[in-house]
């Protein structure tokens, strides 16, 4: 599959953009364990535009991550269209992905993110503009449509296109199913089987094991499928997609979870202003990737695991957490052991 110029080779699987979680550092984790393309979190144009220093961190990129995308979000397409220019200017990234699917009220409300989905000419002409502002290829991101009476992803995704997008991505839920429910993919594969698009086509939702990524590919034809929430606390899925011949153990996955600790902390020091911020950069470190400890599958039928769990989510120094951790890998590998 190709973007522009950028070759991602056949069947590439990619790391969705999540606010607060696709910092660069679990870009680089995932890209490590296969994952063929990451997405950086969203970030505003507004925000960009008034060079808004903690939007600006968010456009850090590491050789090793690339290619790379950083995608951007507004509503008004010349504030959008300049901060895809800083966007390019600061990080030279090599895609810029519009986020026109994001479900939050306080995005999608204000008429931004999916809330364009309800004003399709102004999305289209957003797409336009920032095509235009670029030399990079630009994508889009965005839903079936506002809700389950305005599935309008089939003849909005022509108009993307013609618009100048070189790639789309769509979620198979609409905003009002925000992440409830079941992601429907057969309007995707009703886009990917229209023979006036030709730009690549790439499925998004519910896929959280490399036989339903198989099926992405084989049942609806899309030219690649991403990634998103089935990573929290579980970036290995991409290993798993890539290398299903060859499975992690229990071990190497914690000692995963524990370099996210570790680059999230490291992360939040080198952007601390002053000493006192980079005194809590550790506690806000751990913060930083509860939601990945509070969801990873590794701790799944450990009998009793309640307190251990209310513990490690309320740990303040990665020494404490790293010794809770530790002491569950025994007991990981037992029900590893027992279940297979």
């Amino acid at each position: 599959m190709r973007i522009g110029a950028i070759d991602l080779g056949e069947k590439p699987v990619l790391l969705a953009p999540m606010e607060d979680v696709t910092d660069i550092g679990f870009r680089l984790m995932c890209r490590r364990l296969g994952a063929d393309m990451a997405y950086s979190e969203f970030v505003a144009a507004d925000a960009l535009v008034r060079m808004v220093n903690r939007s600006l961190q968010k456009l850090r990129i590491d050789p090793e991550e690339r290619p790379a995308v950083i995608q951007i979000y507004g509503r008004d397409p010349k504030t959008v269209a300049d901060a895809a220019q800083i966007v390019v200017e600061q990080a030279q990234p090599d895609i810029i992905d519009l986020n026109f699917g994001c479900p939050v009220k306080r995005v999608a409300g204000k008429g931004a993110g999916a809330g364009m989905l309800q004003n399709p000419d102004l999305l289209c002409e957003i797409t336009r503009a920032v095509a235009d502002a670029v030399k990079v290829p630009v994508t889009v991101k965005t839903r079936l449509g506002w809700d389950e009476s305005h599935k309008i992803i089939v003849p909005l995704a022509e108009r993307i296109q013609d618009a100048g997008a070189q790639a789309l991505t769509i979620h198979g839920r609409t905003r009002a199913q925000m992440y409830t429910g079941r992601a429907d993919w057969t309007l995707i594969g009703e886009v990917k089987a229209n023979p006036r698009m030709r730009i690549p086509v790439i499925g998004n939702g519910d896929i959280t094991s490399a036989a339903e990524c198989r099926e992405a590919f084989e049942r609806w034809g899309v030219d690649a499928v991403m990634i998103g929430r089935a990573s929290f606390g579980r970036p290995w899925i991409f290993h798993e997609i890539k290398h299903p011949e060859s499975e992690l153990t229990v071990a190497d996955k914690l000692a995963l979870l524990k370099e996210q600790v570790v680059t999230s902390v490291e992360r939040l020091r080198s952007q601390s202003r002053n000493e006192q911020e980079a005194e809590t950069a550790e506690y806000r470190g751990i913060l930083h990737i509860r939601r990945h400890l509070a969801a990873t599958p590794l701790f799944k039928g450990i009998p009793n695991f309640r307190e251990t769990r209310i513990a490690m989510l309320r740990a303040e120094r990665m020494s404490d957490l790293f010794e809770i951790l530790g002491s569950q890998t025994v007991v990981c590998d037992t029900v590893a052991t027992t279940t297979s």
